[in-house]
């Protein structure tokens, strides 16, 4: 084995000893700090996983996967499955950020562990979620790209249901059956595909590999409907505010920064990769549903009176963006996603990091209840503040590069419909700037409120370690996206060679 083989089995295993390791060790922050070691291992060895022997151009047009590192070993030879991994510049990116917020979470555990159960118990069970959402996004064969889809949902469930706030069995029941809903058609889908082309290799099938028309139509309906529960994108997502709003803050982190992203990685990479006939057909649909999720997001958005609940349905805004992305079916649109799903996680998870900061000092989530924050708490105001304005899409920061552009590269696509869905997408854009800034008047504006009013003005040691990563990254992505987009150009455009 060389290097980048030994680099994707240990991002996988290092994580996987990590909770088992905790899990042995009995002293609760000793556990902890275990799993944090664990964790920060991780991230080290994504980090060398970039480039490899193609480096950022030597992508030519046939494959349309082609990895910088992978291993490929048999799994099940009776049924000619394969363990096969690999890293690209469309996953990299994903999977450095989902070491990156494991390791946040799990370090911000060593100081504040919720309450309802064992800070060892909670840093095991996102040690285990980290290896299922690294699996998906390494895996090059379905049905392995399937099995790791689902070791992330029991875990997810007990976060919820263990530490979660005073609904949080129902929340977490509900993102349970949900999710199992999206698994039976992901299972249905890669039955289809892999009964109909002999193989589940997702390199060779990328691009259709001879399937019929009419198989790539009902993988892509299966396929793009699964993917869309786990995004979630309208009108599958009512489970997301549920989840986000009881689970605690790094369970809210780990949701929405990186595991909603499973499913917008799997539209591009499984279903539009393996069935684009399919993608081209439904192209239309997919471009009304996501302007249908910004607009209808922002306007709930604008109604919400609690804090979390807020955030979690903005997500559901910021995937219709990525989606319209996806559904122009150009590299302009494809590029757009990409960088929205990584501002996304970035500035997603800055925000819930404050939002349960906000929350676990005041005792409320009511927005009516938090006015005049920048008296009492400038900073956690200040922080607010940019993590807002990095939301809504302000030039120079994270999430300014996929929303302008995904409208961008439907005005580009032309004719009167995608005009018509560009413009919308852009109204919905500026409903995203009205929400955020009525966010910010009604909480750190104004006289402070009773709960408000007795906060410390300062921050914790681990909450700046735990913030500071994501306002850096918020600033550099926003500064130069070609930390993104140089990695990702080569691999959109071969997939978008095989899809012509």
């Amino acid at each position: 084995m060389n290097l980048g083989q030994v680099l994707l089995v240990a991002v996988l295993a290092v994580p996987a000893l990590g909770a088992v390791a905790v899990a042995a060790v009995r002293h609760d922050r000793a556990a902890r700090l275990v799993g944090t070691v664990a964790a920060a291992l991780t991230l080290l060895a994504t980090l060398p996983l970039a480039g490899g022997d193609h480096g950022w151009f030597g992508y030519g047009p046939r494959p349309a996967v082609q990895p910088w590192h992978q291993l490929d070993l048999p799994w099940v030879p009776g049924l000619d499955l394969r363990f096969h991994l690999g890293v690209d510049g469309i996953s990299w990116p994903l999977v450095v950020l989902t070491a990156l917020l494991t390791v946040l979470c799990c370090g911000y555990t060593v100081a504040r562990v919720p309450g309802g159960g064992s800070g060892r118990a909670l840093v095991a069970l996102l040690l285990v979620v980290e290896v299922g959402i690294l699996g998906t996004f390494l895996a090059l064969d379905l049905v392995l790209f399937f099995a790791f889809f689902e070791v992330v949902l029991l875990p997810m469930y007990a976060i919820i249901a263990g530490w979660g706030g005073a609904d949080r069995r129902r929340a977490a029941r509900k993102f349970a059956l949900y999710t199992l809903f999206g698994s039976v058609l992901l299972l249905v889908g890669v039955y289809v595909v892999v009964a109909a082309a002999g193989t589940a290799d997702i390199v060779a099938l990328t691009g259709g590999a001879g399937l019929s028309r009419g198989t790539q139509l009902a993988a892509f309906t299966l396929l793009a409907l699964a993917f869309a529960v786990k995004s979630p994108l309208w009108p599958l997502h009512s489970w997301l505010p549920d989840a986000h709003t009881q689970a605690p803050t790094v369970g809210s982190v780990i949701l929405a920064g990186v595991l909603l992203k499973m499913g917008t990685y799997g539209l591009i990479r499984v279903a539009v990769g393996v069935a684009p006939e399919g993608a081209r057909w439904a192209a239309p649909v997919l471009g009304v549903l996501a302007v249908a999720a910004i607009l209808i997001g922002s306007l709930v958005c604008l109604a919400q009176d609690e804090l979390k609940r807020l955030i979690a349905y903005s997500s559901v805004g910021h995937m219709g963006f990525v989606l319209l992305g996806v559904a122009t079916l150009t590299a302009t649109g494809l590029q757009a996603a990409l960088i929205g799903n990584i501002a996304h996680g970035v500035i997603t998870a800055l925000l819930f990091f404050l939002a349960g900061a906000v929350k676990d000092r005041t005792g409320t989530g009511a927005l009516a209840e938090l006015s005049g924050l920048r008296e009492t708490a400038p900073r956690l105001a200040g922080l607010l503040g940019f993590a807002a304005v990095a939301s809504l899409g302000l030039p120079g920061l994270a999430g300014f590069w996929g929303e302008a552009f995904a409208v961008v590269a439907a005005v580009r696509r032309g004719g009167g419909l995608w005009t018509t869905l560009a413009v919308l997408a852009a109204i919905g854009g500026a409903l995203t700037a009205a929400y955020f800034l009525r966010l910010l008047r009604q909480v750190t504006h104004g006289r402070p409120s009773p709960a408000v009013g007795r906060l410390a003005p300062g921050l914790a040691g681990v909450e700046l370690a735990a913030w500071a990563p994501l306002v850096l990254l918020a600033l550099a992505v926003g500064l130069v996206p070609a930390l993104v987009l140089g990695h990702s150009a080569g691999p959109v455009d071969a997939l978008l060679g095989v899809l012509r």
